[in-house]
């Protein structure tokens, strides 16, 4: 073939080319790169690439007991009487009462709050004519304790029962316990629930001949103050305050990156 007609050809050639070339997506100019380049970069490839399955999560849970250290408690007062004013006349005795009972066992003047008085009329008519048959008012008050010796309150709150066998109509209600440096405990204990996920979480990769690296997610769960030694979980956590020693615990549902 004549010179001139070759480069003649090898020029429309290149240019037919170059627009061919111009007109290729990137990606499938890079995916031709990397196809050519495979056999030379597949070792830098692999150990470059990380699975978004390479975790592990696991739970950790830390529980330790904790003694309450103030005390809420109530009794109620109820007397009744053909009158508004005959029941509370009649209230008033035994809610003096019940105060000197409070002071002889130790509890002081700024531990005592006294309730509002409360009256309540109470009528019974016949069923079927709606006369009127009796009328009767119900004159009540309650005494708040509130205190920081937790024990003193529960030893005289198993005593005062003593005052019905006397004449006084009480009705006593449990002591509610409770823990009032719940605040900083909760950060301590989701501290040692966390360390505790990493103890499982290194045990589970070391049987798998890998190791655990950096926490990727942390989701705090529930925390239950139970009664010493329950096993009951709510999932909504838990409060008791029936008691003056408890268990509380702390739940981490920790992520961990495997290595």
């Amino acid at each position: 073939m004549p010179l001139p007609k070759i480069r003649a050809g090898l020029s429309d050639w290149c240019e037919e080319g170059w627009q061919l070339l111009r007109r290729t997506p990137p990606i499938v100019f890079a995916t031709v790169v990397f196809v050519g380049g495979l056999a030379t970069s597949s070792s830098i490839l692999v150990k470059g690439i990380r699975s978004s399955n390479d975790t592990i999560t696991v739970t950790g849970a830390s529980t330790e007991r904790i003694s309450s250290d103030y005390a809420d408690w109530s009794v109620n007062i109820k007397q009744t009487g053909a009158t508004q004013q005959s029941s509370y006349q009649k209230l008033k005795p035994a809610v003096d009462k019940t105060l000197t009972f409070l002071k002889a066992n130790n509890i002081k003047d700024n531990e005592i709050e006294l309730g509002m008085i409360r009256s309540h009329k109470n009528q019974i008519r016949n069923p079927k004519s709606g006369v009127l048959i009796s009328t009767t008012w119900t004159t009540t008050q309650a005494i708040l304790i509130g205190s920081w010796d937790v024990e003193k309150i529960s030893a005289i709150s198993g005593k005062i029962s003593s005052l019905i066998g006397e004449g006084v109509p009480l009705s006593i209600n449990r002591p509610s316990y409770t823990y009032t440096k719940l605040a900083a405990k909760r950060v301590d204990m989701l501290a040692k629930a966390t360390g505790d996920a990493r103890k499982r979480a290194k045990a589970i990769a070391q049987e798998a001949g890998s190791n655990i690296g950096a926490i990727t997610n942390a989701d705090t769960g529930t925390f239950q103050i139970t009664v010493p030694n329950s096993t009951e979980m709510s999932s909504y956590g838990s409060y008791d305050t029936s008691t003056i020693k408890k268990d509380i615990t702390a739940v981490m549902g920790v992520t961990f990156r495997v290595e």
